[in-house]
């Protein structure tokens, strides 16, 4: 029974991969800081669903906590570790950026340390679709260059990608980076737009909608993502014997290093997302139609192939299936 850590086990994404790793009879321990970014009741309602599987095993901590944090390593010995806790949130970025330095870089580098020290034999972490920034060559490959971000979050994210190469390279460890695409479903997090949306029309109040609805998403179902995770957790990284550094691949390296996009492969327009979601409800929004706001980018749209080659999963669920399933657990989880 492998035993596998799981940062930001009470956040969106790693409440969903811990228990798919459950029900695989993993022994999985969760951590997280519990912190208040959103509302902290959505995270223990997760939380206490995990805490009732009896392989399952909680620590309340913060990744910038360094001590603490080698300790824990060293206590548990961890096989694999999925590193998930961060600082989310584009726009709060741009507002609070030394909380995003705090958990994404000082905590991202004590989880290095942690893994090079007690023998992980792979470490998965989220990167993100930000760190395409200012590029539109679409779709976006992980062979692309990114360079050029747009928000303190997304540097932090590229951040991330570049001190795991570092350890791939001068310790061996193999890393593996994740760019998600716009990640919704069930138990999503309250600042993300399907949630807000839902809400306000509920509510009956109005909905922001940036840059006029225009803008496209790679929105990717949590089931999809959770697949593409549990995939790549199994496909440990080798070098690549023909990276050669005259012609830099940024998406391989000749370390045990890879870089993956999971998205949905079909970008999307807002104003249609809105329309699912208003069919999904059986409710018309009205739509405050404002600008492009500082650090949004125009679309996202990921190219998969690499993840198809390598561990042969490419996301599939349709928006329409997607919504319907977020709006029948929000209605549920809210009694609305």
């Amino acid at each position: 029974m492998q035993k596998i850590l799981v940062t930001g086990a009470a956040g969106f994404i790693g409440f969903h991969l811990a228990k798919r790793l459950l029900e695989g009879k993993c022994k999985v321990v969760g951590l997280d800081n519990l912190n208040d970014y959103y509302d902290v009741n959505l995270k223990t309602a997760r939380l206490a669903q995990l805490e009732e599987r009896h392989n399952f095993r909680f620590h309340k901590m913060g990744l910038e906590e360094r001590d603490a944090v080698s300790r824990f390593f060293k206590d548990e010995q961890f096989d694999i570790v999925v590193n998930l806790a961060a600082q989310a949130g584009v726009r709060y970025s741009i507002e609070n950026p030394y909380a995003y330095i705090d958990s994404n870089i000082s905590g991202f580098i004590n989880i290095l340390e942690g893994c090079r020290h007690n023998g992980v034999k792979h470490l998965v972490y989220a990167s993100s679709s930000s760190v395409y920034g200012a590029n539109t060559k679409m779709p976006f490959s992980v062979h692309d260059n990114v360079d050029h971000p747009v928000s303190l979050y997304a540097a932090t994210k590229k951040s991330n990608e570049l001190m795991a190469h570092t350890y791939s390279h001068l310790y061996n460890l193999p890393t593996t980076g994740l760019r998600f695409f716009t990640v919704y479903g069930p138990w999503g997090r309250p600042d993300m737009a399907l949630f807000l949306f839902t809400k306000a029309i509920i509510e009956g109040r109005p909905i922001d909608v940036y840059n006029h609805g225009l803008m496209q998403r790679d929105f990717t179902y949590i089931d999809d993502i959770v697949e593409g995770v549990v995939r790549v957790m199994g496909k440990i990284p080798e070098a690549n014997h023909d990276w050669n550094g005259n012609a830099p691949d940024p998406g391989t390296s000749s370390a045990p290093y890879r870089i993956y996009n999971i998205g949905n492969n079909n970008p999307v327009e807002l104003i249609r997302f809105i329309e699912v979601l208003e069919n999904a409800l059986g409710m018309k929004a009205e739509k405050r139609l404002l600008p492009l706001q500082p650090g949004d980018v125009c679309s996202t749209y990921a190219d998969v192939d690499d993840l198809m080659r390598d561990v042969g999963f490419r996301p599939s669920t349709s928006i329409e299936e997607g919504i319907g399933t977020f709006v029948a657990w929000y209605r549920k989880f809210y009694g609305v």
